[in-house]
């Protein structure tokens, strides 16, 4: 549920503050006092587009922020997880929303910034918002196969699922067949560019290299000459006398005489006298090593040409085919597969038919069990809509749910659904899409509301002037289904009746002031006295009575044994 609602430079609005309550929240007041900015407001936070015209005159930025609280914060909390943002250990989540004047917004939830993407993933079941020309997506047919499945449960989610993995292996297969059956032309092409491919990087032997080797091999032969240099340097240095230098081991000699002469005055030295003798051992060694290596050391320009080439012709491949030897052989198992599959291109084309044939019988099996099951929860929407349009005083309303089969199959079946309705008696079903009357519309979509409310699990339900072409008794059992809604979820409403504003848990006055020359929206939330003055004010005009201030106590105290009623 929203708990609270902050907004700062949007629209009218300068700076205000909104504590949402659990159950019906109402909000009233003048055309233009930013009722409706409000709602728009939790649009954005919700993650709608970002209208930078919206933003308050003279501000460079308008900052949105919502607090809600989850009463069943699993699905959230994973797809938080999913994204890396900390849940709060108390199920509260704050979404923030800075707009500013350049079209830039940034979404932030729980301090963390997300792109809009993200926030509509977080926030998809969040809240409901139902605007008066909502039901526009009532108008759309494609809208109502959706709302039929959502009253499907567990049993058709798993049939759906179904229904859509065969779907996506069948279209997997066409797109195969599709490759397959290209024309003699365009496969010819392909087969002599993948003969060629697979030659080349068979004649570069690549299964018999070790790259690493290659490049150690290579490293030494193109440096031979510096390597021989230094060596026989460091070989001179270590046993020749040149120029009248003392060659290191003679150096280590001496100082081996040296130490023998004294090592028996203290048995410390012929601890030294060993080390000098263990290290005179290591240098002749390593002398006898180095030796060796220069013996055996020569140029080959022919093996180094060899090396030079064999890198040449890795990185080349390297460049077409693939990062590493790996990833090219494993390219050229590809394209071999492609190859032969190309050369039995007709053997190919008939098992994948086959497979299209085999799955599309198994696809129109549980096709027709979506449709039978469809079916059996569309007889009981016709009888759930139809008893909550008879309850909002339309009396002769029939409400069914038409079905047409596709010529195809889709991901979701192969069922075309559309509502009809009948609102007066002895007419026939027609599409809502013929329905004009906007007080008709308005039930229509408060009975769908009524009735998915049970089964779509989101906690808050708002309603933008939904009473919009209603009045009088409709308008009471408007407002009379908006508390039974409100029972189970957060329900908050924008109202210019009486009626419905009566019922409400919670009553907030939306008013606006003119502050140094700027008019601004505030916010109130009424007492008892304040909500019969407002009552008063939506039952007769500016102009309050006390026979109209007697009539909205009297309806205030009626609203309230009402709602006893429903608890």
């Amino acid at each position: 549920m929203i708990v609270e609602l902050s907004i700062r430079d949007f629209a009218i609005i300068d700076n205000l503050k909104i504590n949402f309550t659990k159950g019906f929240n109402v909000l009233t007041g003048e055309t233009g006092a930013g009722k409706s900015i409000i709602i728009e407001s939790i649009g954005m936070i919700l993650g709608q587009r970002a209208n930078r015209d919206l933003i308050r005159t003279g501000k460079e930025k308008a900052v949105l922020e919502g607090i809600f609280f989850l009463e069943n914060p699993q699905r959230i909390n994973s797809v938080l997880e999913s994204y890396g943002i900390d849940s709060d250990p108390d199920n509260y989540l704050i979404i923030t929303r800075e707009i500013y004047s350049n079209g830039r917004s940034i979404s932030r939830v729980n301090g963390r910034t997300v792109t809009l993407n993200m926030l509509n993933n977080i926030t998809v079941n969040l809240v409901d918002i139902h605007g008066q020309y909502e039901h526009q997506s009532l108008l759309n047919t494609e809208n109502h196969i959706k709302l039929i499945d959502t009253f499907g449960g567990s049993k058709l989610k798993f049939l759906l699922e179904q229904v859509a993995n065969k779907y996506s292996e069948i279209s997997s297969e066409r797109r195969k067949l599709q490759r397959l059956t290209l024309d003699s032309i365009d496969r010819d092409r392909e087969m002599d560019l993948l003969k060629y491919q697979i030659e080349e990087i068979e004649n570069s032997k690549l299964g018999n290299i070790d790259e690493e080797e290659i490049y150690k091999e290579y490293s030494k032969m193109s440096n031979i000459k510096e390597i021989g240099m230094a060596l026989a340097e460091i070989a001179n240095m270590m046993k020749d006398n040149n120029y009248g230098n003392v060659s290191i081991i003679d150096n280590i000699n001496k100082c081996i005489s040296n130490i023998n002469r004294i090592k028996d005055y203290d048995d410390e030295l012929k601890d030294y006298s060993k080390t000098m003798e263990y290290i005179n051992y290591e240098l002749q060694e390593l002398y006898r090593s180095i030796i060796r290596y220069l013996e055996n050391l020569e140029i080959d320009d022919e093996r180094l040409m060899e090396l030079e080439k064999r890198i040449d012709t890795i990185n080349k491949l390297k460049r077409k085919y693939g990062n590493t030897i790996d990833e090219i052989l494993e390219y050229k198992n590809e394209i071999e597969t492609r190859y032969n599959t190309l050369l039995n291109i007709e053997e190919e084309i008939v098992k994948i038919n086959n497979n299209i044939r085999n799955a599309e019988e198994e696809l129109s099996i549980l096709c027709a069990q979506l449709t039978d099951l469809r079916k059996e929860i569309s007889e009981r929407i016709e009888k759930l809509i139809t008893k909550e349009l008879e309850d909002l005083n339309m009396d002769n309303v029939v409400f069914k749910v038409d079905f047409k089969r596709l010529e195809d199959f889709t991901e979701i079946g192969w069922d075309r659904i559309e509502f009809l309705i009948s609102t007066n008696k002895g007419e026939e079903l027609k599409p809502l899409t013929k329905i004009i009357s906007g007080g008709e519309m308005s039930r229509i979509m408060l009975a769908f509301k009524r009735t998915l409310a049970d089964y779509d699990h989101i906690p808050t339900l708002i309603f933008d002037e939904i009473d919009t072409g209603i009045s009088g008794r409709a308008g009471q059992v408007v407002g009379e289904k908006i508390k039974m809604i409100s029972e189970n979820h957060q329900v908050i409403c924008i109202s210019h009746l009486p009626q419905i504003a009566a019922l409400a848990d919670t009553h907030f006055l939306i008013d606006k002031k003119t502050i140094d020359n700027k008019t601004t929206t505030i916010v109130k939330k009424l007492n008892e006295e304040e909500r019969i003055d407002e009552l008063s004010r939506l039952l007769g005009g500016v102009n309050l009575t006390d026979t109209t201030k007697l009539h909205a106590k009297e309806m205030l105290e009626m609203s309230k044994k009402l709602k006893s009623n429903f608890n």
